[in-house]
């Protein structure tokens, strides 16, 4: 995996892993603040470069960890998932990848596990709610009482930058939205294209996340800590918000697309309206010069002086004939 670091001298260390696939390791005191002294941790996040074989071995190694748990970990699938294995919760989120990422833009996947005094994160590329949430803990703007507590930051961390997304595009639509109605329109297929593209991309992960937390809370209500089950009802809240939003934006995009296209028709019809127009006008005169055309005997006013301009007016007298029925025939 490459990975551009944003400039020199920054500090590497949360960007590439350790010799044991780490990234870093934090351990929290019961107030939710950072602290170096294990001894005072009352919990502890690691998290590993899931691409780094040395990762994958630290983690299929850890037997405090149940053997579902370390295989959700290890496994080559990408499938979005919630599940609870012997008072641990785990799980796969989508995220946003990183600006940092060789992949830049898109959507990442971030593994983990927790319980009451761990949580194990995983992921391959850099990812940009992780990396906020940890920026967050360096410089000690947030405290964290328990994992849960961080995986909720993670998600809804997450879910402002999908807002972020969602609101950009709706400015986006509102600006072709403006250029389809005052008529400049013609270059706008294309804008429209992307932005569908991206919603889709978006409402499919706000679909997965209103499933994930749905799941939870129908399957593992009763086993899980009242505190979870609250924070999965808001997620859970939280996903569906932001879902609705994105089926709206969705079916705004498919008008705008139905409107752009009835356009098109419009000027479709138009034009081979005016190529009907003048096929049949154009029809007599072929027909004359045609005629008149043939190198044979007998042709009518070949010996006449006159004999051009008399077929040049009665050709224009029968074009303009039938441009005149042409155009009552479109006014019924």
């Amino acid at each position: 995996m490459n990975i551009a670091i944003p400039s020199e001298g920054t500090d590497l260390s949360p960007y590439l892993p350790d010799e044991h696939g780490l990234f870093f390791i934090y351990h929290f005191t019961t107030e939710g603040v950072r602290t170096r002294d294990t001894a005072a941790a009352h919990w502890t996040w690691r998290s590993y470069q899931l691409s780094d074989m040395r990762a994958r071995h630290e983690i299929g190694a850890d037997q405090a960890l149940p053997a579902p748990v370390r295989e959700a970990f290890l496994t080559a699938s990408h499938g979005c998932h919630i599940d609870l294995e012997d008072d641990w919760l785990y799980g796969d989120l989508p995220d946003l990848r990183h600006d940092y990422s060789a992949e830049a833009g898109g959507l990442g996947h971030f593994r983990f596990a927790l319980n009451d005094t761990m949580l194990v994160g995983a992921r391959k590329q850099p990812l940009q709610s992780v990396d906020n949430i940890r920026k967050a803990i360096e410089n000690g703007s947030r405290k964290f009482r328990s994992p849960a507590e961080l995986i909720e930051a993670v998600v809804g961390q997450s879910f402002d930058g999908m807002a972020t997304e969602l609101a950009a595009l709706s400015d986006s639509l509102d600006g072709i939205e403006d250029r389809i109605v005052c008529d400049a329109w013609h270059n706008e297929r294309q804008a429209l294209v992307d932005a569908r593209r991206h919603l889709v991309v978006i409402h499919r992960q706000m679909a997965t996340l209103t499933n994930l937390f749905r799941h939870l809370d129908h399957s593992h209500r009763n086993d899980l800590p009242d505190s979870i089950n609250d924070m999965a009802a808001r997620l859970s809240h939280r996903a569906q918000t932001l879902h609705y939003d994105g089926e709206q934006l969705q079916a705004r995009t498919r008008l705008l697309q139905d409107e752009l296209m009835a356009k098109l028709t419009t000027q479709s019809n138009r034009l081979l309206y005016v190529l009907s127009v003048m096929t049949a006008v154009l029809l007599p005169m072929t027909i004359i010069s045609g005629l008149f055309g043939m190198n044979v005997g007998g042709l009518p006013l070949v010996n006449t002086p006159l004999g051009f301009w008399v077929i040049t007016g009665a050709s224009l007298l029968i074009a303009g004939v039938t441009y005149l029925f042409v155009r009552r025939l479109g006014q019924l």
